[in-house]
């Protein structure tokens, strides 16, 4: 079974009951991602390590929360919010997830390319046309149960930058200490890093992705139903989901410790301070670390590439679709489902299209940024509110362990953006 596993199987491997919470996840270490977490392992050495820490509990609750949502009701986070909110804040927070998503894609797409140039040299832009094209043909083209394990396999892409730490000299203990106990500081610029972090860790497509892949393994699994209607498949389902975002946000948290500590103790310690694109820390590597390390670097810049890109469009699909009530999921075909798809299409050929404008990137991610912040708030206290109503979820209503988890991650998410708006232009 793609994604997921069928519920009622119980001989399963943990890798057959990975899926949409293990993508999820990895799709959060995406090229951009990478950009950041190397910037602030660059400018701060082991500083921030603790962020890995901080964040895995709290995507924990919020991505559970949102996995939840849609094996319940058997429908993605903007179909409940048309349902139960008013229809000016879906189409507000649609649009400007729209927005952020596909500037996203154009920065993703554009990384690949400059580390593919890297690699072999070369055209960068022509090879970001190449993976915008690659990525949608995947998508478009290849059946659902056979698209899905495709991405899971490409998560084993970001295990590049476990194996890029191993090939340098590491004082273990050190990093260690400095992660556990870290050194706070509360200038501008460590507070700066720190909202970062956290706004690059925890984003709203991962919501919206999550909860509808939840709805497509529900769908293209024989006898599954939403749980609503189905109470009896709850506990199955339930753990699965469980065990599934834990590891998925693991293994996300741990990719981006791995990140930061590759930036500390290469760029970071030879007083390469200043990073802007996930390229020039794959470049800035190679005389440092060596040529096995800025080629595991740069090939796993465009493995998770692969693999970020089409969750960042199917995001987008999704919520539009929802939104507007149309046919949606990858496991119709293209004609079944034609708004959805043209949705992911153009997504990710804007996408690809800006790379050809003279819209600077790192000013375009930096928007991008701002507005995932500002939309992650509102979305995350609706999601919440959403997960306690009886209305809404039935009698499977998030526990207070959940609730303690998600509204965390949301007060912390909206001091991110007070912080941001507060230290503006500084």
């Amino acid at each position: 079974m793609p994604l997921a596993p069928n519920a009622l199987q119980k001989n399963q491997s943990l890798w057959e009951k990975l899926g949409p919470g293990l993508i999820t996840g990895a799709a959060d270490d995406d090229p951009s991602g990478i950009a950041t977490y190397s910037q602030v392992g660059a400018a701060f050495g082991y500083g921030l390590l603790w962020t890995a820490l901080v964040t895995y509990p709290l995507m924990i609750g919020i991505q559970i929360v949102s996995a939840q949502i849609g094996r319940v009701t058997g429908h993605g986070i903007a179909a409940n919010i048309r349902k139960h909110y008013p229809a000016w804040l879906l189409y507000s927070l649609v649009g400007l997830l729209l927005l952020a998503n596909t500037i996203n894609i154009a920065a993703d797409v554009g990384a690949m390319g400059a580390a593919l140039k890297l690699l072999i040299g070369g055209p960068a832009v022509g090879y970001a046309v190449a993976f915008g094209v690659i990525s949608l043909t995947l998508q478009v083209f290849i059946p659902f149960p056979r698209y899905a394990p495709i991405l899971k396999v490409l998560t084993l892409a970001l295990l590049a930058y476990v194996a890029t730490v191993f090939s340098v000299k590491i004082s273990w203990a050190e990093v260690l200490y400095r992660t556990v106990i870290p050194h706070v500081t509360f200038n501008v610029g460590y507070i700066v890093a720190v909202v970062a972090v956290f706004g690059t860790t925890i984003s709203p497509y991962m919501f919206f992705w999550q909860a509808s892949q939840e709805v497509e393994v529900q769908r293209a699994t024989d006898g599954q139903e939403p749980l609503t209607q189905a109470p009896w498949q709850a506990w199955r389902n339930l753990r699965r989901i469980k065990l599934d975002t834990y590891v998925g946000m693991a293994f996300s948290n741990v990719i981006a410790f791995f990140i930061i500590l590759t930036a500390a103790v290469t760029l970071y310690q030879h007083g390469v301070r200043d990073i802007q694109t996930s390229a020039q820390a794959a470049a800035a590597l190679r005389p440092l670390a060596g040529e096995f390390a800025f080629l595991l670097f740069s090939a796993g810049i465009i493995g998770c590439g692969l693999l970020a890109v089409p969750v960042l469009a199917g995001a987008s699909a999704y919520a539009v679709a929802e939104a507007f009530e149309w046919r949606i999921g990858l496991g119709r075909e293209v004609m079944q489902a034609r708004g959805f798809y043209t949705i992911l299409t153009l997504a990710t050929l804007l996408g690809v299209a800006l790379n050809f404008t003279a819209i600077d990137p790192i000013k375009a991610l930096f928007w991008s940024a701002v507005i995932n912040g500002v939309i992650a708030v509102p979305i995350m206290v609706i999601v919440m509110l959403m997960a306690a109503r009886r209305d809404v979820m039935g009698k499977f209503t998030i526990r207070w362990q959940l609730k303690a988890l998600g509204w965390s991650a949301t007060g912390i998410m909206a001091c991110a953006v007070i912080v941001m708006f507060a230290t503006w232009g500084q």
